[in-house]
């Protein structure tokens, strides 16, 4: 007479992965190691995806440490002068040492400042609209648009404001016109960076405005833009940095002067991009090249401190838990 204990499931009644047990009741050896051992298999494997991912970082790493040491090792020597932060470059020639960069710096601010002065607001208004109000064929249609600017390369962009602004309404090349062309290239950036951060928005903070009664309006402007304002703002930063360094709408629209120039509406404006353009073709003399690297590394020195004002700027500005 069999008891409880001899009872054995039939194979085909065992859950899959469920160990199974033998005649008489006690787990084989098999069994008792996979119960022993339940997170083996993903031990194994969290090991190993925590090896490619740092192999990963470390191969990404390796060419952004060479460019940046050897721009640095190059064009530091520039930045320790006296006149590097204070001067221009006016009367000074391909095979001349010295002269500074101001000029350029500021042009380069000015230009950058313009563009997000007009790009910002624009791109964060669309993204507002697109995730919490656009439907139906417009919100598409812009939401296409915007897909079409993200792939417009830069020297397009360049050619179609060079159209319109010098060949249909005759006016000049100027600062202003290379800032309309970057406007375009920032624009999809802000857009899409600020409807992810959006998207990530909990509906519960949204719901629970609604149900206090707080109009639509109050709810994004409050609510929604205010938690996911250091988002907003590392967006802005990547539209920043992704124009701050364009050099074709500037050789297109913005011919490089070596004086100082603050009106952006008229005459050509000075920029660290064509700064390091304009001595291109004889990069051969040293005094040429050390001016190339120093206004290289200049202009990697504006953007990092871009980002990290940007960085304190969202910190503080975001919604404290």
């Amino acid at each position: 007479m069999s008891t409880a204990t001899d009872r054995r499931v039939p194979d085909d009644q065992v859950a899959p992965g469920e160990p199974v047990t033998p005649p008489g009741g006690r787990p084989g050896r098999d069994a008792l190691s996979e119960m022993s051992h339940p997170h083996r298999g993903r031990m194994a494997k969290d090991v190993v995806a925590r090896i490619v991912m740092w192999a990963a970082f470390a191969l990404a790493m390796v060419p952004l440490v060479w460019i940046l040491g050897t721009v640095i090792g190059k064009g530091f020597h520039m930045l320790t002068t006296a006149t590097w932060w204070t001067g221009n470059q006016r009367n000074i020639n391909s095979d001349d040492f010295g002269g500074g960069a101001r000029h350029a710096i500021e042009g380069t601010l000015t230009m950058v400042g313009f563009t997000a002065l007009i790009a910002v607001p624009i791109g964060i208004l669309t993204a507002v609209y697109l995730v919490e109000y656009g439907r139906g064929r417009l919100a598409k249609a812009i939401s296409f648009t915007v897909d079409i600017l993200s792939g417009v390369p830069s020297i397009v962009a360049a050619l179609f404001i060079y159209a319109v602004w010098v060949t249909t309404f005759g006016l000049g090349r100027s600062g202003f016109a290379a800032a309309l062309a970057l406007v375009l290239l920032m624009i999809p950036v802000v857009v899409r960076s600020t409807e992810e951060m959006l998207k990530l928005v909990p509906n519960e903070l949204r719901e629970a405005a609604y149900a206090l009664g707080v109009p639509k309006w109050v709810t994004v402007v409050k609510v929604v833009l205010r938690t996911a304002f250091s988002g907003i703002v590392t967006g802005v930063l990547l539209g920043i940095a992704r124009v701050m360094g364009e050099t074709a709408p500037l050789l297109i629209l913005a011919p490089y002067t070596k004086n100082f120039q603050r009106d952006l509406f008229n005459g050509n404006f000075p920029t660290l991009p064509m700064m390091i353009n304009q001595d291109r073709g004889d990069f051969a003399l040293s005094t040429a090249a050390e001016r190339m690297w120093g206004a290289a590394l200049t202009l990697i020195i504006l953007v990092l401190l871009l980002n990290v004002i940007g960085r304190v700027i969202a910190h503080f500005g975001s919604v404290k838990k």
